[in-house]
């Protein structure tokens, strides 16, 4: 008969408290009983962490929706400020009638009539936003208020279906920390965002992606990152990180077949378009190149201060420069730290980079980094203080529109209360990517190394010895000896060597 430490390793793994790790969530658990106790039994309630988190996304969600009730009411059909004074705005209402779903357009087939020649948005974006033109059920012949407001309404929910798909994939993801993904199911930005545009599309199914890596399932990985990049142009970004780290772990194999994935199902879906509709699927490429400098941006700030436009290839030129200069260090970074970073860590760096580097922050692209500032940096503290930026800049941008929007009444926020927001929203994500550099380089102030682990999001990476590095190195050590010496370590662990293959399991 097997001894119990045999059978130990083949057990589920036992879930980290955050209450015994976090000060900031033992402080709040507080509204519900306080911490969990030495002798508390987890996983014998029917709650779930994964469903008590997937209810939070859900009354969160339904918060945020509540959020947009005098625009749902009035605001989107009277006026031009009002959307802005009660920082309400959505595209999707307005983009219903815009973009030709009211009248029965085909996207990328018929040409509009307005400002825009074709639909501008990704492939599945497109599909996503005509299927819920179809379940809009209410007849050409009703008033288009109410036509509009039926659209949101279903877009809501479709919306809200990926809002749940995104925290239960966060939650999954590090299989002993479920509680990481209340940071996404909480987050304020997450509910005041989720209904402007539809980019909860791709982030669900980038969520679901980095799921599937961390359990190995290399293919269903690279299908999942190219659907998200048919749906938004961001998620290709993670492959270059997952490119630097399966080259130091010499898993090219593995890597390989999640590229070919990724390039399969991104054909899939936009070859069909490319071969029927080549004017209109090409659309957003070509917006996106010709766009000028818009809000939210640091070149935004740059122009208005100085008085002085820069042209657009300008910009674009600069901004691909400053991501490859970017991109570099971040990957100089991968390569030479003494342990290789997590995977969720180098992703979220490059998805900021681009962001900071970018002529344009929408206020919803904050849900972009969500999910992987919850897995790269679970720490209450760091997760609202940059929270806080980012509803900051929310707030700001909708009184700054509403400000230039509202004559001489002059309702809102002046330019420079706006070059501030973006300011917060800028230091705020440079603050978030400077502590995971911190735990890059000292991997005792990971929160999720603390417990002994490696990289629970890595998959093939998680444990792996390094093949290539810039610096080799091979240190063990304790996870008492990487806990704060003023305190006893929240959760024992074993001897660890990061980054080696004889990781100690600690199941």
């Amino acid at each position: 008969m097997p001894s119990a430490e045999d059978t130990s390793v083949h057990q589920e793994p036992s879930v980290v408290p955050p209450t015994r790790q976090d000060e900031i969530a033992a402080a709040g658990s507080e509204l519900i009983g306080g911490p969990a106790g030495r002798w508390a039994r987890f996983g014998t309630s029917p709650l779930t962490p994964v469903r008590v988190i997937a209810l939070v996304a859900i009354g969160m969600f339904a918060l945020g929706m509540v959020q947009k009730v005098p625009c749902y009411d009035w605001a989107w059909f009277r006026g031009t400020s009002s959307q802005y004074t009660h920082a309400c705005y959505s595209d999707i209402p307005h983009l219903f009638v815009g973009r030709g779903f009211a009248d029965g357009l085909v996207p990328y087939a018929d040409r509009l009539s307005g400002d825009m020649s074709y639909l501008e948005y990704p492939v599945l974006t497109g599909l996503f936003m005509q299927v819920a033109s179809w379940l809009t059920l209410t007849p050409s012949s009703d008033a288009m208020q109410q036509r509009e407001q039926t659209y949101w309404m279903v877009n809501a929910g479709m919306l809200m279906i990926c809002a749940v798909i995104l925290v239960v994939c966060v939650a999954r993801t590090h299989r002993r920390r479920p509680w990481d993904g209340l940071l996404v199911a909480l987050a304020p930005a997450l509910a005041l965002t989720a209904t402007i545009n539809w980019d909860l599309l791709a982030v669900a199914l980038t969520a679901a992606a980095m799921l599937m890596w961390s359990r190995g399932r290399n293919l269903a990985f690279g299908v999942l990152i190219g659907l998200a990049t048919a749906a938004k142009l961001y998620p290709v970004l993670l492959l270059g990180p997952l490119l630097v780290l399966c080259w130091r772990a010499g898993r090219w194999r593995e890597y390989g077949t999640a590229l070919l994935g990724a390039a399969a199902a991104w054909l899939v879906v936009n070859l069909p378009v490319m071969i029927y509709a080549p004017e209109g699927w090409k659309k957003f490429y070509t917006f996106s190149q010709e766009r000028q400098i818009d809000y939210g941006s640091f070149w935004l700030i740059i122009t208005q201060r100085t008085g002085r436009p820069i042209d657009v290839a300008t910009v674009n030129t600069a901004s691909v420069l400053l991501m490859i200069l970017f991109c570099a260090g971040i990957a100089g970074l991968a390569l030479t730290a003494r342990h290789r970073p997590r995977f969720a860590q180098v992703a979220f760096l490059v998805v900021a980079a681009f962001i900071l580097t970018n002529k344009v922050y929408s206020p919803q692209y904050v849900l972009w980094l969500i999910p992987l500032a919850a897995l790269a940096r679970p720490r209450w503290r760091d997760f609202l203080v940059w929270q806080a930026c980012e509803v900051a800049y929310f707030l700001g941008i909708w009184f700054y529109l509403a400000y230039t929007t509202s004559g001489d009444k002059h309702q809102g926020l002046p330019q420079e209360g706006y070059q501030l927001a973006i300011v917060l929203h800028l230091l705020g994500t440079l603050y978030l990517c400077a502590v995971i550099v911190r735990d890059i380089l000292r991997p005792d102030k990971d929160p999720v190394r603390q417990d002994g682990s490696d990289d629970p999001s890595g998959g093939v990476l998680d444990g792996a010895p390094d093949r290539v590095a810039l610096v080799q190195v091979q240190v063990q050590v304790q996870v008492q000896e990487h806990a704060d010496r003023n305190t006893a370590p929240a959760v024992e662990g074993p001897r660890v060597t990061w980054g080696a293959a004889g990781r100690v399991a600690s199941d």
